[in-house]
């Protein structure tokens, strides 16, 4: 396992995340939704630092399933506050072809927000299946499979504290342990 991004080098970005989202809403009441699962420790660490009065909820939204590459995207609103006349502000943990938060957005809109932001950990450079990309971003990375900080694999992973990427051979033994 290769480190990506350290611990502290994780910490600063999402320090200066919570500058950049503080400077642009200022002292206004936010309504901020994790995208569960895999922002759960940005969400955390990211909504500590910001200033504003704010609201925090979550929704459920996965493609990956025990792989490395995304499919089926299934959303579970069930959990979701209510986001009626707020601003909304989605955390998610990496942008990659973009359909998570282009559709959780669009679920927001149609739940109606008055404004939807987005702000991620990680943009992956790499190819996007749709238009839009993240408002505020804390790094971004090359097209790799990483894990840490609430990334998986497998539902392995999340607790490292810095960021880091797979070799195969662990991918590999990964998914083997996962079967038995």
């Amino acid at each position: 396992m290769r480190t990506l991004l350290s611990e502290a080098e994780l910490h600063a970005g999402v320090q200066q995340l919570a500058s950049e989202i503080d400077n642009h809403y200022g002292p206004r009441p936010l309504t901020v939704i994790a995208i569960m699962t895999g922002s759960l420790v940005l969400f955390a660490d990211l909504i500590r630092r910001l200033s504003m009065p704010q609201r925090v909820g979550v929704v459920q939204a996965s493609s990956y399933r025990g792989g490395t590459t995304s499919g089926q995207l299934q959303v579970d609103a069930a959990m979701m506050i209510d986001v009626k006349g707020r601003d909304v502000l989605l955390v998610d943990d990496i942008f990659d072809t973009g359909k998570t938060l282009d559709r959780v957005s669009g679920m927001m809109l149609e739940h109606g927000a008055t404004s939807v932001k987005t702000a991620v950990l990680l943009h992956k450079l790499t190819q996007h299946s749709v238009e839009m990309r993240p408002d505020f971003v804390a790094f971004e990375i090359a097209d790799e499979f990483v894990v840490g900080y609430g990334l998986d694999y497998m539902d392995m992973y999340r607790n490292l504290p810095y960021l880091a990427v797979l070799s195969p051979a662990e991918i590999e033994s990964t998914a083997a342990e996962s079967e038995a």
